[in-house]
């Protein structure tokens, strides 16, 4: 069985529309171009003081890593990984485990644009990123009775790897890593699990918890 991994309220959206008309914005701004259409922190920090959560959204770079990471293992080239992208807004991606996501920044913008404005990217009839039609919580209830672990530096700290996963092939587990910069989980995401759990004392990157979460998997299923 294949490890899930949902990342949770991804900081990627458009920009929208309340400051869409701050000079900040419109310097950028291009219907032409897909890359300037999505909200980014680094270009657009002064337009955002007003929006709420401001501290999760406008971080396209964060998806942007952890993806590479996630797919570039050898969890996800032998087959046994399973991506999500949940945004902030709520909208869920799938990702096509042989999918080659562009390493340029730009591209990669520019690609999330499109997915968001077009609900999905196909090539020749092949989906490469597919949308899901539902929440979160729709997505869950998916799976027949999913193992779910929440990761979060205010979680119970393991002791041991070997604890984290059960080598059960039969069991569903999903890893639900928030993929923002800065806050926590909304409630309706906490409420998922009962517990939360914390792989280091110091709090660590979204993509560095990609990278640990997907090496126990490995580690645990024997493989490398």
């Amino acid at each position: 069985m294949p490890l899930i991994i949902i990342l949770a309220e991804c900081g990627l959206e458009l920009i929208p529309k309340k400051i869409r008309n701050q000079s900040v914005v419109k310097r950028h701004l291009s219907h032409k171009n897909y890359s300037s259409q999505l909200l980014d922190n680094a270009l657009h920090h002064s337009a955002m003081n007003n929006l709420p959560n401001k501290e999760k959204r406008g971080r396209p770079d964060i998806t942007h890593i952890c993806i590479l990471n996630a797919l570039g293992a050898p969890l996800n080239k032998s087959g046994n990984l399973k991506l999500f992208i949940h945004t902030i807004q709520d909208k869920i991606f799938e990702i096509n485990p042989e999918i080659r996501i562009t390493r340029n920044f730009n591209r990669f913008k520019g690609l999330m644009a499109k997915l968001l404005l077009d609900g999905n990217i196909a090539i020749d009839n092949t989906f490469l990123i597919s949308g899901f039609d539902g929440t979160l919580i729709d997505l869950i209830k998916t799976f027949k009775n999913p193992h779910i672990t929440i990761f979060s530096s205010k979680g119970s700290q393991i002791e041991n790897y070997n604890d984290l996963f059960t080598d059960n092939s039969s069991e569903i587990q999903i890893a639900i890593i928030g993929g923002f910069q800065k806050g926590k989980l909304s409630k309706k995401i906490l409420a998922l699990t009962d517990g939360l759990v914390s792989i280091s004392k110091f709090q660590l990157d979204a993509w560095v918890v990609v990278n640990k979460v997907i090496n126990y998997f490995e580690i645990t299923h024997n493989i490398l």
